[in-house]
Parts: structure tokens; sequence; C-alpha cells
């Protein structure tokens, strides 16, 4: 792999790892553009080290909130200086994440079977059918009852964490796309939801690229640790951008403006890895 490989490659990371677009259908299709083949061991490694980019810019991003969890930042209280009675804590993040975890442990062998190019292909097509029912679902305001990050029950964060499960059994489904939508149709708002999927992909993907890197640390030598720093601060940085401009710009870009791209990425998809 060649240093510009590794930018463009960093780059669609970063710009892909946690809006709803899948990141996989995204390093499948540039790779084999690229002319190299994604399951290759170098290439999956050089994958875990700019995922690891793009969680240090959310954590960063989130770092605030992430001390708070913590019991390690300073918490804003409400009228009085009383503290919200509900608010978000680590009980939320855990059944968040849980359902996910132990599917992703319990059945590795069975979900790497799985793994195909047309499987990716109809995940793009049936995660952009689930973002437009989630969002004509989520746009009754009566159906609305956590309007911020805070007003999240116990109940819609596991949910949350059922839907994930769909990404972790479909490669190319999104992890984003799935707990996005999964909120959205458990009565979170868009906001609220997008906030809570990128706070759980840090533990999520934390515990997915450390196990991973057990497999893969042998491809860290002097010929590619150069790439891999390369990629790791591109990955980063971009990242960082692209997710301080969604949650600015979230309710200008809904999930059906996504559900419609997933849709011409099949298609492109189609053409270039199905053909």
């Amino acid at each position: 792999m060649d240093t510009i490989t590794a930018i463009i490659l960093a780059i669609v990371e970063g710009i892909t790892e946690f809006i709803p677009v899948s990141s996989t259908g995204h390093m499948i299709l540039t790779t084999k553009l690229l002319g190299y083949d994604e399951q290759e061991p170098i290439m999956k490694t050089y994958e875990i080290v700019i995922q690891l980019g793009a969680i240090l810019a959310i954590a960063l991003v989130y770092r605030k909130r992430i001390l708070d969890l913590l019991g390690i930042g300073r918490r804003d209280r409400g009228r009085g200086g009383v503290m919200p009675a509900s608010r978000l804590n680590l009980i939320h993040v855990i059944l968040g994440i849980a359902p996910a975890l132990a599917v992703a442990f319990f059945a590795r062998d069975f979900i790497k079977g799985l793994f195909g190019a047309s499987t990716v292909l109809w995940a793009l097509v049936a995660g952009g059918v689930l973002m437009i029912v989630a969002e004509w679902w989520n746009r009754s305001k009566s159906r609305v009852t956590a309007h911020e990050l805070d007003d999240l029950s116990y109940g819609q964060a596991l949910a949350i964490g059922l839907y994930q499960i769909i990404s972790v059994l479909w490669p190319g489904f999104s992890r984003s796309g799935s707990t996005i939508s999964g909120g959205m149709l458990s009565g979170v708002s868009y906001k609220a939801s997008a906030d809570f999927s990128f706070l759980i992909a840090i533990p999520i993907m934390c515990a997915a690229s450390g196990y991973e890197l057990l497999d893969s640390y042998k491809y860290f030598t002097s010929d590619t640790i150069m790439d891999f720093a390369i990629g790791f601060v591109i990955s980063f940085v971009v990242a960082y951008v692209v997710v301080i401009l969604f949650m600015k710009l979230i309710q200008k870009i809904r999930p059906t403006h996504f559900a419609i791209y997933r849709f011409i990425l099949a298609a492109v998809f189609w053409l270039f890895i199905m053909r």
C-alpha cells in the first residue's frame, strides 16, 4: 500500500464511520477501485488503525459528556441548583452496547461467514428503507418522548442496543444507521438518537478494534508504521470535522437524504463490485 492510497482510505473512513452511509461498503468499494483486496490482512489491519483515529475524534467531541458519565466532569444543574430528575448515565450506555457486544462475542465466526459483496449490497438498500420508515414514524411529535439525550429512558437505550445487533449480523447495514433509526422508532428525537449513537460508538469500536488488534499487531513493522500513523491522524481530523458539521446541520440533513445516497451507492456497488 502506497502513501496516497493510505491517505485516500483514511479520508473515506473519517467521512463515513459515524454517519449512516455504511463505512464498510465505502471501504470495500474504495479498495476495489484502487486495485487492492480489502480482505488482505495488511488492509484489514490498516482499517483497524484508521478506525481508532475516528474513535479518538468522537471521544474528543464528547469529552465533557464522557467525563460526566464517569463522575469526573462538572454536572450542569437545573433551576435552583437541582440536578435534572432524568439524566443519561452509565446504565444507559451499558444497555446500549451490551446486546451488540454479546452477539459479536458469541457469533464472531458466524458473522465473518456472512460477509460478502451481495450481503453489503442488500444491507445498503435495507438500511436505507429502515431510515425512511424511521423518519416517517418520528415525524409525529406525539411519538417522540425523548427530545434530548438526558430524556432517554432505560427502555429506549436497550431498544437502540437491540437495533444495533442488525449492523453486527448484517455487514454493510451501518452501525450508526441502525442505532439512529432504532432510536427514532423508539420515540427518541433524531438529534438525541444521533448523539447516543455517537456516544456508544466509543466503547463498541474500542472493544471491536482492540480485539481485532490481537490478531493483527504483527503487521506493525518499519515498512508500515509511517502509513499507519498518517492514516490515523487523517482519519482523526476528518472524523472530527464531519461529526461537528453533522450535528450542526442535523436539521437540514435528514435520514431520507442519507437513504437516497445509500440507494445510489448500492447502484455503484452493483456496477463495480457485483458485475
